[in-house]
């Protein structure tokens, strides 16, 4: 580690990981100890955290796995290393110190095969990919670097409807014209109901599910309230015809799961539902809004949907995406076999 600069595997304490988590702005619902936990059991948590002169730095949520009566292991970490305190301004060093111990601990300690997904985009104005290489981290075989739009949220609520491409504002405007009812909390009822009209729409449109969204039930049920994910429901006469999951961990909003029906589809709910996500991460205190993946190729309606919504202050970005760190000569073919053998044990690995 660089002078100043400490590393260590702390004790797990869920009580103690929340209030680290809560100091980074980059902080996320996948660095939550619920997130792994929940789907994965505590026994495969792992934490690590960086300090420099005393004062935590960095810190990262691992998911470790070892397979039985096999001589192989790894360790997964998404969205982090967190480095970006609230409470000072952002210093690459604070990066590189939390991704050189990550490969400290986990590649050159424990022999591990490490796959980190840190949440960084290209444009940010930084060499990330020149910090990662020096470290150690090589791109994951067969990477694609995924888009999003990303919408500042520090403009006042009124700023922010008039960003809005016009089409979208004024349908926005119509839904609220109807009258529209909106049901919005985290209560687990709420979440349930959420579940049928998201199962309906996968049902209808013969989608393959990309993630379990019962995982992510069960997930909030664990979550603190601070860190509930905030479903609303949008419909009339108490039948829910729209509705969407967010979350509001760290200073970043990010748009988890969207659900429409047959009537949804003409009465402009999904607008409606956005438009209450936008004010509630406002009073959260988040700065920016991660409409979480975009493909105008291979989905252009959605695509569209919230290039609405980015309107004229969003922005379009790449993430950096997955990287790789091993001992030794380690192939494609190796990482995927691991990956495989990952996945039949509660996909370990393969929720990237």
């Amino acid at each position: 580690m660089a002078d100043g600069y400490s590393a260590e595997i702390v004790p797990r304490d869920q009580t103690r990981w929340q209030s680290i988590v809560d100091c980074f702005e980059d902080a996320s619902l996948y660095q939550t100890w619920a997130y792994d936990a929940a789907t994965h059991g505590d026994r495969h948590l792992c934490h690590c955290v960086v300090s420099r002169r005393g004062r935590i730095v960095g810190a990262a949520q691992a998911r470790v796995l070892r397979l039985p009566a096999l001589p192989i292991g790894a360790a997964y970490v998404r969205w982090g290393p967190m480095w970006r305190r609230r409470d000072a301004i952002a210093d690459p060093m604070d990066l590189r110190m939390g991704l050189r111990a990550l490969r400290n601990e986990f590649v050159l300690k424990r022999g591990l095969f490490l796959r980190c997904y840190p949440l960084l985009f290209e444009s940010d104005g930084i060499d990330y990919r020149a910090i990662l290489a020096e470290e150690g981290f090589v791109e994951a075989p067969g990477e694609t670097p995924q888009r999003t739009l990303l919408l500042g949220l520090e403009p006042s609520l009124d700023e922010l409807r008039r960003n809005f491409d016009h089409k979208w504002r004024n349908r926005l405007s119509k839904a609220e014209r109807d009258g529209l009812e909106c049901e919005e909390g985290s209560e687990d009822p709420l979440f349930g109901r959420f579940i049928e009209l998201y199962r309906a729409l996968l049902d209808r449109k013969r989608f393959e599910e990309p993630n379990d969204i019962r995982e992510f039930r069960g997930l909030q049920r664990q979550l603190p309230d601070q860190h509930k994910m905030r479903v609303v429901l949008v419909g009339n006469k108490g039948e829910p015809s729209c509705g969407a999951v967010f979350t509001g961990v760290g200073t970043t909003g990010v748009y988890l799961f969207g659900a429409c029906n047959e009537l949804g589809m003409s009465t402009n709910g999904s607008y409606l539902a956005q438009w209450k996500a936008i004010q509630w991460l406002k009073q959260q205190g988040c700065r920016q809004f991660n409409l979480n993946g975009v493909n105008p190729e291979k989905n252009p309606g959605t695509y569209h949907f919230k290039a609405g919504i980015a309107g004229k202050a969003g922005k379009d970005v790449r993430y950096l995406g997955r990287f790789d760190a091993y001992q030794g000569s380690v192939t494609a073919t190796s990482i995927q076999l691991l990956n495989n053998a990952a996945l039949r044990l509660r996909r370990v690995l393969g929720s990237v």
